[in-house]
C-alpha cells in the first residue's frame, strides 16, 4: 500500500516541480529592448579606418564546450532526458578547448574578430569569463559584448535536475582594430512559443559602424541566426538583416555581415562534404533572391565549418556542412577567403578568415 501511495504522489511531485520551473522561467525571462548599446569593455587606439584593405575572422566558439571529444544532449531532442549524452563536458576539456580558441586570436591575425557563443558567466563553461580573456589577447582593440542568451537557470533535461544546464550568460563578441562610431545590440525578430522560448537564445545582431578616411562608413554585422527551427524564424531574421544591410548600402556605405547563419549559402548543397547524409537541422539553403545579385556570399567551399553533435567527432564519419560565412556589399572586393581546418578540435564550428578591399 505504501508503494502504491508513493506511486500516486509522484505525478503530483512532478507537476509541482515542472510548474515551479515554468513559473521561475517566466518571471525571470530575459526580454531585451529592440535596440541596446553594446557592452563595451575596451576602446581602440585607432579611431578612423584609413586602410582600404582589411581582414576579418569569424568563429562560433561553442562556449569552449563542444570540441571534438564531446557530444551534446540537445541535438535531436533532449528536453526531458540527456539520453546518455553530455550536458556539459568535464572542466579539463573546457579548459583545453578554451586554450585553443584564445590561442587562435593570436595565431590567425585579423583587423576584425566576430565571435559567437562566447560565455561571460555560465555553468556549462564553469563560469569562465571568456570574453575578457580573449579581449586581453588583442590589446589596443575595441571590444564589445552583445548578450543573446541570459537565463538564471535552464532546467533541461527536465527529468534529470541534477544535470540541469543551469545559469547562462553568453553572447556575441566583436573585437576590432578600429573604434566604431556606433556599437549596438539589435534584437532579431521571431520567437518560439511558450514555454520553449523561456530557455532558448534571444537572437541578436552585433552592429558596429566605422568611419573611414575616404568618406564612406563601414558597417560590420556579427551574425548568429536561429538554429532549432524549421525555417520560419530564420526567414524573419534574414529579412531583418536584408533590410538593414540594403538601407546602409543605399546610403553609400560598405556592409560586411559574417558569422554563424545556421543555413547553408545559396547554391551550396548542405551535403556537399558527405553525400550519403544530410545535416540534422541545417539542411537548408539561403534564398538566393534574398539579396540583389550583385551582393556576394563569400565562403571557402573546401572546408566544412560545422559538425553534427550527436556523437564525438570522427573524421569522414561525422556529418559536416558549411553554415559559417560572409556577405559583402557590391562596393567590396574580396581578395582572399580561407576556412581554417582544425578537425573541430576546439568547437563544433571552424573559423573562416577573409581579406577584402573597400573600393573607393
Amino acid at each position: 500500500m505504501k508503494k502504491l501511495r508513493w506511486l500516486g504522489i509522484l505525478p503530483l511531485v512532478f507537476a509541482l516541480y515542472f510548474g515551479g520551473i515554468m513559473l521561475h522561467g517566466t518571471l525571470t525571462d530575459y526580454q531585451p529592448e529592440s535596440v541596446l548599446p553594446a557592452e563595451v569593455k575596451a576602446h581602440a587606439v585607432e579611431k578612423v579606418l584609413t586602410d582600404s584593405v582589411i581582414s576579418l575572422l569569424i568563429w562560433n566558439q561553442g562556449y569552449a564546450g563542444l570540441g571534438a571529444e564531446t557530444d551534446f544532449f540537445y541535438q535531436g531532442g533532449g528536453f526531458f532526458t540527456s539520453r546518455g549524452r553530455m550536458v556539459r563536458p568535464p572542466k579539463q576539456l573546457v579548459d583545453q578547448y578554451f586554450a585553443g580558441t584564445t590561442a587562435a586570436v593570436k595565431t590567425y591575425q585579423a583587423d576584425f574578430y566576430l565571435f559567437q557563443e562566447v560565455d561571460y558567466a555560465s555553468k556549462r563553461s564553469y563560469y569562465q569569463n571568456q570574453f575578457t580573456a580573449m579581449q586581453q589577447k588583442v590589446p589596443g582593440f575595441f571590444a564589445a559584448y552583445f548578450p543573446n542568451y541570459i537565463a538564471q537557470r535552464v532546467p533541461v533535461p527536465v527529468l534529470e535536475p541534477w544535470k540541469a544546464y543551469g545559469a547562462v550568460n553568453s553572447g556575441l563578441a566583436t573585437f576590432s582594430k578600429y573604434e566604431p562610431a556606433e556599437a549596438q545590440r539589435l534584437q532579431l525578430p521571431g520567437k518560439f512559443g511558450w514555454p520553449k522560448r523561456l530557455f532558448m537564445l534571444d537572437r541578436c545582431l552585433g552592429y558596429t559602424r566605422y568611419k573611414t578616411s575616404f568618406g564612406k562608413d563601414l558597417v560590420v554585422i556579427n551574425i548568429h541566426n536561429e538554429a532549432f527551427d524549421k525555417g520560419g524564424i530564420k526567414k524573419q531574421q534574414e529579412a531583418f538583416l536584408r533590410d538593414l544591410a540594403l538601407k546602409e548600402y543605399n546610403k553609400g556605405n560598405y556592409v560586411i555581415a559574417g558569422g554563424d547563419w545556421n543555413t547553408c549559402p545559396p547554391f551550396l548543397s548542405p551535403d556537399v562534404f558527405m553525400k550519403e547524409k544530410k545535416p540534422e537541422f541545417r539542411g537548408q539553403n539561403m534564398d538566393p533572391e534574398l539579396f540583389p545579385s550583385d551582393w556576394n556570399w563569400i565562403y571557402d567551399p573546401t572546408v566544412p565549418t560545422n559538425r553534427d553533435n550527436d556523437r564525438p567527432y570522427q573524421q569522414y564519419k561525422t556529418n559536416v556542412t558549411l553554415i559559417d560565412y560572409f556577405l559583402v556589399s557590391p562596393n567590396i572586393q574580396v581578395k582572399k577567403i580561407k576556412g581554417i581546418n582544425q578537425n573541430f578540435r576546439f568547437s563544433d564550428h571552424q573559423a573562416v578568415w577573409m581579406e577584402v578591399e573597400l573600393v573607393r
